[in-house]
């Protein structure tokens, strides 16, 4: 399942934040701790290089609350041996951490203190990641709108932050398409496309998948299930049995519980879990460079085919 969500004002925000980001000094994106990866758009990436230079970029793991210690520990590792990155660890609850964001952009835009300037900030994220609690959190005041449903910003505003920095609040955008069919379900699970994208099923199907290999006992003990069965399909069933999802005849009524179970993962009812690791990252990215590989070849195949029967007639 490759998604492709893209309604037209992520793509009206795409090119206002191009547009704006010569005049900007430090990105500050917002990822969400339980798909650090899957969480974090690749345009980003490419928006920041402009004239051959990198922007530096805060990278905000935002919800560590609600993701396993351990593997946010290896993401905040992973991402700071990479170039122009600074990794910080958040939960918005905790006022003090979300304060050290403002600390990091006069570290790396000490050129604009120095001219007595505000360092010019511009904060990113695909939907659902706490963008907009954390500049409440940082204002100590709401001003900018929170909800559970993605897309909630739609417009750019100027903030301006106390100890001279000036933030520009962007709306959250996804990119065009989703190559990796993992990260689909990861962004699904935790709420960051609509509901309305796909089906409760497939989702809940692929997080009970997941859970049963790397969070077991979690698993067992929130739904209170005597044993864990070797398929996906007979745990969720016996999550379906034990809330009371049945139809006529026994059935069990797969679209309910499986949006129970979606509720509950997004709760955090089950516990701190990641969804994703480095190791495991790289090995899904080699898988999807090699299918790009091989569409690149059946293309030019297809190509030199046409071109040789026009050149025979």
């Amino acid at each position: 399942m490759s998604i492709q969500w893209y309604p037209g004002h992520m793509h009206k925000a795409q090119k206002e934040i191009k547009k704006a980001l010569p005049k900007i000094d430090v990105i500050i994106e917002v990822i969400d701790a339980r798909i650090p990866f899957s969480s974090a758009n690749p345009v980003i990436a490419s928006l920041a290089a402009i004239n051959g230079m990198i922007k530096p970029i805060i990278k905000v793991i935002n919800k560590v609350d609600l993701a396993d210690p351990e593997t946010t520990q290896l993401w905040c590792d992973y991402l700071e041996s990479q170039e122009n990155i600074k990794a910080l660890t958040l939960s918005v609850h905790k006022t003090d951490q979300v304060k050290k964001i403002i600390t990091l952009c006069h570290q790396l835009a000490p050129q604009r203190l120095a001219k007595d300037l505000p360092v010019r900030a511009m904060i990113m994220g695909i939907p659902n990641v706490g963008k907009s609690t954390i500049i409440n959190a940082l204002m100590g005041r709401t001003i900018a709108k929170v909800g559970n449903e993605p897309a909630v910003t739609q417009r750019q505003q100027r903030i301006d932050l106390p100890n001279n920095v000036t933030l520009f609040d962007t709306p959250g955008f996804l990119w065009p398409k989703i190559d990796n069919e993992n990260s689909s379900y990861r962004l699904a699970i935790t709420g960051a496309i609509k509901d309305t994208a796909l089906e409760y099923d497939d989702i809940a199907f692929y997080a009970i998948d997941y859970i049963k290999e790397n969070f077991p006992e979690e698993l067992q003990k929130h739904f209170k299930l005597e044993q864990l069965d070797s398929e996906t399909i007979d745990i969720i069933e016996a999550i379906g049995r034990k809330r009371g999802c049945l139809m006529a005849g026994g059935r069990i009524n797969l679209d309910k519980v499986s949006k129970i179970i979606i509720k509950e993962i997004r709760a955090a009812s089950l516990g701190s879990l990641s969804f994703e690791t480095p190791t495991m990252i790289e090995a899904e990215m080699k898988v999807v460079e090699e299918i790009a590989r091989q569409k690149q070849e059946k293309q030019a195949t297809r190509k030199n085919s046409f071109k040789s029967k026009q050149r025979r007639r």
